[in-house]
């Protein structure tokens, strides 16, 4: 059952989870809109290379629809962003549209504070569920409705430094970086290259304040065992001790050998591959505007198969519709009319390394001849998104306590066995915890 939420609780209830930031200001839609013209306020979370592509092609939508008063706002991501978010669901008077990580949606109560989509009427504009991929797809049904559409996954990727894998012998006849299948032949290959380097192989976020990257690394390789977190009612853990204490001492491992960096936080890890220090970098694909920009050799692949599955952990921007206590109309109308355009239009928005969510993009010429971008596309059909849980999905409680716990694991604060008792008591405790937003896992 779907519980109504008061603005108050919601106010309330992520209060805590606001405590990292503050509000967004300036997101107030115009007192008037022109006449004739149809109003649609946009709220998003994209800044970065992301908020440069975001405002192009929302700049394009707004000259080829000329009756539409676009009114986007940029908001601060984050917890700022979903308190925010929360806030315009519980009062019913938020935007015709919005952006939401779809591994959130579980917890961030659909049918209260999101509308369903009109499927008949994305259908008018092009847009189908068999356009996109299954698994994706379904994650944004919630009791037989749609409260979410894709716009991409942003996946773990490996990047790579060209030229110091082509002199350690890892590139194949085109100049890719040659596959690798399990764990020998990737330290194989990290022993290679700091043959050449005289360095660590392999960089990637290990420490900081708020870092999710020891958890990112983690939840990739745990994925590829097969192994799972919770159960689908989110109160019960399912966590394989076996496969995890597997991925955890395999990840000990490379800085105990001397194959990854120890310590680096977020923007240390970036760079040090910047800067050539290493051959590899284990990170979401978003930072391939930065490497573009500063023209070093590099290429990027998926992450390989080291435990058994092609899998990697992932997340997904998605439209979702804000609950509107008189949703409807001309202002509905345009509301899918965007999100419709946005996705046929969306190999303009892979240029910040996203794999398109839909499908028909990922073989028109203009996305294919993107590079290093459409290199890892078929990364699309093995992404592992965080379980449907409230306190899962980017920038969520888990990941924060998840990866403070594994962050350890690397800097050698905690052992591999250490780490697995602390983290799953974490995960109790988040189970035990009711949702701030009254929502839940999917029915």
């Amino acid at each position: 059952m779907r519980h109504s939420l008061s603005r108050r609780r919601v106010l309330t209830g992520l209060g805590g989870l606001a405590a990292t930031g503050t509000l967004a200001a300036g997101c107030a839609a115009p007192s008037s809109v022109a006449a004739g013209k149809t109003r649609l306020r946009y709220w998003h979370l994209f800044g970065g290379g992301d908020g440069v592509n975001m405002q192009s092609m929302l700049a394009a939508f707004g000259k080829e629809h000329p009756d539409i008063a676009l009114d986007a706002a940029q908001l601060e991501w984050g917890p700022p962003y979903y308190t925010k978010l929360g806030m315009a669901g519980a009062g019913g008077r938020a935007p015709e549209v919005a952006v939401l990580h779809l591994a959130r949606l579980a917890g961030f109560g659909p049918g209260t504070l999101l509308d369903p989509f009109d499927l008949d009427l994305l259908a008018e504009y092009g847009v189908r569920p068999g356009d996109f991929p299954p698994e994706i797809w379904r994650r944004g049904t919630i009791d037989g409705k749609q409260y979410a559409v894709p716009l991409d996954t942003h996946p773990l990727v490996l990047y790579y430094q060209t030229e110091i894998c082509a002199e350690a012998g890892l590139l194949d006849s085109d100049g890719r970086l040659q596959t690798l299948r399990g764990e020998r032949e990737f330290l194989d290959a990290l022993r290679a290259i700091r043959k050449v380097t005289g360095r660590p192989a392999l960089v990637a976020e290990t420490l900081g304040s708020s870092a999710v990257g020891p958890w990112r690394v983690f939840a990739a390789l745990y994925s590829q065992t097969g192994g799972s977190l919770i159960d689908a009612s989110a109160r019960h853990i399912t966590l394989d001790d076996a496969k995890a204490l597997r991925v955890l001492e395999f990840m000990r491992r490379l800085v105990e050998e001397g194959l990854c960096v120890r310590r680096a936080d977020y923007q240390g890890s970036v760079g040090i591959f910047n800067a050539a220090q290493t051959g590899l970098f284990l990170n979401g694909e978003w930072e391939v505007s930065t490497f573009l920009t500063s023209k070093i050799p590099f290429s990027m692949t998926r992450l390989p198969n080291l435990f058994g599955r092609p899998t990697t952990q992932a997340d997904v921007h998605s439209f979702v519709l804000p609950h509107q206590s008189s949703r409807g109309g001309a202002g509905n109308r345009a509301a899918h009319r965007l999100v419709a355009w946005m996705l046929r239009h969306s190999a303009d928005w892979a240029k910040g390394g996203h794999v398109p969510a839909y499908t028909p993009t990922l073989s028109e010429p203009a996305y294919l001849k993107l590079e290093p971008q459409s290199e890892y596309r078929d990364v699309i059909d093995d992404v592992w998104l965080d379980p449907p849980a409230w306190f899962a999905g980017s920038a969520s409680p888990m990941q924060l306590e998840l990866g403070s716990v594994f962050s350890g694991v690397f800097t050698g604060s905690r052992t591999p066995r250490g780490a697995l008792t602390e983290a799953t008591a974490r995960l109790r405790k988040l189970l035990d915890t009711p949702s701030p937003l009254g929502g839940g896992a999917p029915a």
